[in-house]
């Protein structure tokens, strides 16, 4: 008896939105019984309650290489007043073609060569 009372309000429901809904010049008013449970995550075009945005990462640029030049022991200057060859015992042999020379430079007066 009581679910014949409930598909009767139903019944009548669905008739007063059917014909609410079916005059031409009429106010437009529509009825509707919803079945079914709340709504948790919402419609499909709102983002997520749980949305991040993009975590920024920096990342520093790379130093440049650092190049150390190790000074290299210079020829002797020639003197002003008098030019000197410079000999190199250790190597057999005379500055410029002998660039380093362990043992150090010997001073050595130019001779004329024969």
């Amino acid at each position: 008896m009581k679910a014949a009372k409930i598909l009767m309000v139903v019944l009548a429901v669905v008739m007063a939105g059917m014909a609410s809904s079916a005059s031409a010049h009429g106010p437009r008013g529509r009825v509707g019984v919803y079945i079914g449970g709340p709504v948790l995550w919402g419609p499909m075009w709102y983002p997520s309650p749980y949305y991040y945005p993009p975590q920024v990462v920096v990342v520093p640029a790379p130093q440049p290489p650092v190049y150390i030049e190790q000074a290299q022991e210079p020829a002797p200057a020639p003197d002003a007043g008098q030019q000197y060859w410079y000999f190199c015992k250790s190597a057999q042999g005379y500055y410029p073609y002998v660039k380093e020379c362990p043992g150090g430079w010997q001073k050595v007066l130019p001779q004329p060569e024969k």
